[in-house]
């Protein structure tokens, strides 16, 4: 079973393994269509397609009328749904890329351990990695047989804005920031409409995860750059701006042997979209 990451070489010895089920995640921020539009291009053989917009998230807007941030968790059973669309059954070995290193790919990776599901890795060094081995490509989809995945007892722990916000009191949690560095200190914002980040928050760029080629740093290089971020993962919550690169995070700190830190989904997006929160901007 791989539970975090996997090589393109072990990939490329399964890829008509009836249990095995590939999913691409490509996506772009600023063009919503990227994604598919590549996937149509060309994608690893025996790939469907995920997209992080209607697959990978649910309604911005809660039976509350509160905002729940631009990328805010899917309802569970959608989410069930969606993976037995997928041909995902319980013991089957899932395996999601994408060409940015993890970016996205590592959501869905959060997600199906969120269900319960351990048999989930990421395709470490991404479509890229597979390409520069010349392994095989394909345009049409491969559509499945409909699986039976069933919803399970969840893996990962998740919090909740007002967690974050009794949090501030506290400070019994450490919340991380994954966004790159000058959107942490609410410079360069060009996705949400308020510069800055939470308050008391650390920064941890979600890219700093990867080495030049685009594949995880080693363990152990993981572990010692975490070390000074927070006295133990359990004590830690993973943020970005919508809930989606936090993820990556949180592959890095479970490839490091890091385990139990939370999810923050709704992340800067949903924090920033009430006033009355506060926010701090510069390097703290």
């Amino acid at each position: 079973m791989y539970t975090t990451l996997i090589s393109a070489a072990d990939l490329s010895q399964h890829l008509t393994d009836d249990n095995w089920v590939i999913l691409d995640c490509r996506h772009d921020l600023m063009n919503p269509n990227a994604g598919r539009d590549g996937f149509a291009i060309g994608h690893i053989q025996n790939a469907q397609f995920a997209n992080i917009d209607s697959d990978l998230s649910g309604a911005k807007v809660g039976a509350d009328g509160k905002f729940r941030g631009r990328h805010p968790l899917p309802e569970r059973a959608a989410l069930i749904d969606t993976l037995r669309g997928w041909g995902i059954n319980d013991d089957t070995q899932v395996v999601a890329y994408d060409a940015h290193g993890g970016m996205f790919a590592a959501r869905l990776w959060w997600l199906l351990r969120w269900v319960g599901h351990p048999a989930v890795a990421v395709l470490d060094g991404g479509l890229a990695a597979w390409q520069s081995q010349g392994l095989p490509m394909a345009t049409p989809e491969a559509p499945r047989a409909r699986g039976g995945i069933s919803e399970r007892a969840s893996l990962v722990e998740t919090v909740s804005v007002e967690d974050v916000v009794a949090n501030l009191a506290t400070q019994a949690r450490t919340v991380v920031d994954a966004r790159a560095a000058d959107r942490y200190r609410g410079e360069n914002e060009t996705i949400d409409p308020v510069g800055g980040h939470i308050p008391g928050a650390k920064n941890r760029f979600f890219k700093d995860n990867l080495n030049a080629d685009g594949r995880f740093k080693d363990a152990a290089q993981l572990k010692e750059e975490f070390a000074p971020l927070f006295a133990s993962a359990a004590q830690a919550i993973m943020q970005c701006g919508s809930g989606v690169t936090a993820c990556h995070n949180l592959l890095a700190l479970e490839v490091a042997g890091l385990s139990g830190a939370a999810l923050y989904p709704g992340s800067w997006s949903e924090w920033c979209a009430d006033p009355t929160r506060p926010v701090a901007t510069g390097a703290h």
